[in-house]
């Protein structure tokens, strides 16, 4: 859309807005002393707000972010076979929370790095593409309320987007399972209000790293100008902060990328919660925001709007956004590293232990409600677990899908201790997956049978999360 100024966005003169005055000279202490009309940042917002919304891409992602992951999460909560390699997916058959949480890691991969590059990214360089600097000078006179109309109407946009994902999850969910008790990823069960008291905090967690991506969007935008890749760069960063969190890296560099909030948010779901490397992601995520935009509104009041063919350049891009990004990740990386104890994949045997007997602990209670059996406390049973890496030729630490754990479990008044055998899949970031291998009366089938029909086997494979950082808990 052109930024086609109205006549009441015009300065109070009646002039057209040269008056000997280019892009630069058109600051606030010469328009008081030309006594032209002040153009209010609110005003400017509203007007960048409309221009935004006025567009049919804007339209569309706006209105699928309200209505598809309803439409999913109903839909596949109706199917028979469900995503079980997706974190909560397995629950989706049991309460309507486990929907809106598959929603989020979907969400965090792929769905919103691709809508902060289509909102922040393209928000200055669409101006540069239709050649209207000039128009939006003339009506507003300052480059840095522009700047704020902008990144203000953007991260609006963006926010909508944001809460449109969390609600439509949630009420599809609901509507089509029902407000049910949520398991843990340590297997503990969440009493529907506590499950809705997490999931609503697990989108609000997920904010702070958006915002780090849009505001790289917006640097990108300006750096880089009409060129695709402004467009493309959030998207682009995403990626690699996915890639590189799939590596065995430091913990301290795992946790100075400003996307671990899009994963770290699992330590919600955990009790007691792990916290520390959530709020860690929180942190990195809001400074590298606040970094990455002073640096674009930096970049946007010394651009040179009397030249109308600069748009951007790759050496502009690498002085100004690459090179202070990479300082900054070394920074973060260097304080998270003093500030932390954990060294090295932060996943040894004895958190694979402890995370995979807790697990085991609560889901033998649920399965034991299911079939009507006695109650019996996690002190009763005391759980524990025996876990080596390939039968114990490698070393008992760092992810692997050769992991194998014999957990070993007592009942009250029997003398033999019950066994049971899982193998695991670890992944970079702490996440296990725990496959049944037997007996097949514990967890050899998918399904168990109980007094009102065939549910699953809570024990037949569960997710679980190893916090990377040391802890004092167990």
């Amino acid at each position: 859309m052109t930024a086609t100024v109205s006549a009441t966005d015009r300065p109070a003169d009646g002039h057209d807005g040269h008056d000997g005055h280019d892009g630069h000279d058109a600051h606030d202490g010469h328009d008081d002393e030309a006594g032209v009309r002040r153009v209010s940042v609110a005003r400017a917002y509203r007007f960048e707000l409309v221009k935004l919304v006025s567009q049919w891409r804007i339209r569309l992602l706006v209105l699928a972010c309200w209505i598809a992951p309803a439409l999913f999460v109903a839909a596949v909560s109706q199917q028979s076979t469900l995503p079980s390699d997706t974190l909560f997916g397995r629950w989706m058959h049991a309460t309507g929370w486990a929907g809106s949480l598959v929603v989020l890691g979907f969400s965090g991969t792929w769905a919103l790095p691709l809508l902060t590059s289509l909102v922040a990214g393209d928000v200055f360089a669409s101006e540069d593409r239709l050649g209207t600097w000039r128009h939006l000078l003339v009506a507003v006179r300052s480059p840095g309320r522009i700047f704020a109309a902008k990144a203000l109407a953007s991260l609006t946009v963006i926010l909508l987007l944001v809460a449109g994902l969390a609600a439509s999850g949630v009420v599809g969910g609901l509507l089509s399972v029902g407000n049910h008790p949520l398991v843990g990823l340590d297997g503990h069960l969440l009493a529907p209000s506590d499950a809705a008291r997490d999931v609503l905090l697990a989108w609000a967690c997920v904010v702070a790293p958006t915002l780090a991506l849009a505001a790289i969007g917006l640097l990108g935008s300006i750096a880089l100008g009409r060129s695709p890749m402004g467009l493309l760069l959030p998207a682009l960063v995403a990626l690699a902060m996915q890639l590189a969190q799939m590596l065995p890296l430091p913990v301290a560099l795992r946790l100075a990328l400003p996307g671990y909030a899009f994963l770290s948010w699992n330590g919600l779901f955990t009790s007691p919660g792990q916290l520390e490397p959530l709020l860690i992601g929180i942190a990195v995520s809001v400074v590298w925001a606040v970094v990455a935009t002073g640096l674009a509104c930096l970049l946007f009041l010394r651009r040179d709007f009397t030249d109308l063919t600069s748009d951007g350049s790759g050496r502009r891009a690498v002085t100004a956004g690459l090179l202070p990004l990479t300082g900054l990740l070394a920074a973060t990386f260097a304080v998270i590293a003093v500030a932390t104890p954990s060294t090295g994949s932060g996943i040894d045997q004895d958190k694979i232990q402890r995370s995979v007997a807790t697990a085991f602990a609560h889901l033998y209670r649920v399965q034991a409600g299911d079939l009507n059996r006695p109650d019996v406390t996690e002190e009763h049973l005391r759980v524990t677990a025996a876990c080596n890496r390939g039968g114990g030729q490698v070393a008992a630490g760092g992810p692997g899908n050769d992991w194998r754990c014999v957990v070993t479990w007592h009942l009250p008044n029997v003398t033999a201790a019950g066994t049971a055998v899982y193998q695991l899949d670890v992944t970079a970031d702490g996440r296990f997956v725990a496959d049944g291998d037997g007996p097949k009366e514990v967890n050899g089938y998918f399904l168990v049978r109980t007094p009102v029909g065939d549910a699953p086997n809570p024990l037949w494979q569960f997710d679980g999360n190893v916090e990377l950082l040391h802890s004092s808990k167990g």
